[in-house]
């Protein structure tokens, strides 16, 4: 019995530091959002990087999604932008959510206020 919980921490996935918004930038343009936004994740490489990040509303419907081709382990924080996001009429705010390859979406969300 002791092995085989021992077995079951061991096969468990490890988490590590989930992908961090430090920065972002709404800019209308016409009718649709650029938003330039900057992670901080410790990339290891193509085995654990952060590999997207999304605009929600505040329901939680997503509304446009960056996907991140490649690690930045030696690019940190790096900043990366996604135009042509059409956001509700009336809405005041969106959130950022990030997304490693491992441990999936953070759980934590940036709230930005659109002016």
């Amino acid at each position: 019995m002791r092995y085989l919980i021992l077995s079951a921490f061991l096969a468990a996935p490890a988490f590590a530091d989930p992908s961090v918004i430090e920065k972002v930038s709404a800019n209308r343009s016409g009718e649709t959002w650029r938003f330039d936004v900057t992670i901080r994740h410790p990339d290891t490489g193509w085995d654990h990087y952060a590999d997207g990040w999304r605009v929600l509303d505040m329901e939680g419907t997503e509304l446009g999604m960056r996907v991140l081709h490649h690690p930045h382990e030696n690019e940190q924080p790096f900043t990366r932008s996604l135009s042509g996001v059409i956001i509700p009429e009336g809405a005041t705010q969106v959130q950022i959510q990030a997304r490693c390859n491992v441990d999936g979406w953070n759980t934590e969300t940036t709230l930005v206020t659109l002016n």
